[in-house]
């Protein structure tokens, strides 16, 4: 599988999250990689929407993990280890369960448990670009995980 490289206005990037969510074949890892406001909640929100998760989904900074319904007995299960200090941490959130074979997991932050990384998984890097109004995105996957759509909507 190629490396995924797009430049995203947040629409874009919303589209792109609806479309992955939509095409997930789980067990599927999103690591997703950025500064604050790069756009990690952005996407894992539209992932989980894409996936049939309805409702409000507040950002899992303080709870550290959030568990969703979604459409056709698939969960998503939303992890930010923002707040961690210390990657064995992690286990304490039923890490080593991570992913079951019906879970779309998202993890924000996953620079905290770098080592402890399910595989296969796919990496994701968001950075702001020049002004701010564009997300440099960038995927790539570790291991054999199940392909993305590309943000032009080809996989």
């Amino acid at each position: 599988m190629d490396p995924i490289t797009a430049e995203l206005t947040e629409p874009e990037l919303e589209r792109w999250g609806e479309a992955i969510g939509r095409a997930a074949r789980p067990p599927l890892v999103l690591a997703l990689r950025g500064d604050l406001g790069a756009g990690k909640s952005t996407l894992a929100r539209a992932v989980a929407r894409g996936a049939g998760v309805e409702g409000a989904m507040p950002s899992p900074t303080f709870n550290l993990l959030f568990r969703y319904p979604a459409r056709d007995g698939v969960a998503v299960v939303h992890l930010d280890l923002y707040r961690l200090t210390d990657p064995d941490e992690v286990w304490e959130l039923g890490w080593a369960d991570l992913p079951e074979p019906n879970e779309l997991v998202l993890v924000e932050w996953p620079e905290r448990a770098e080592s402890l990384l399910p595989e296969p998984r796919w990496e994701v890097s968001l950075a702001e670009s020049a002004g701010g109004e564009r997300r440099a995105v960038e995927a790539w996957p570790v291991g054999s995980p199940p392909p993305l759509p590309g943000p032009g909507g080809g996989a």
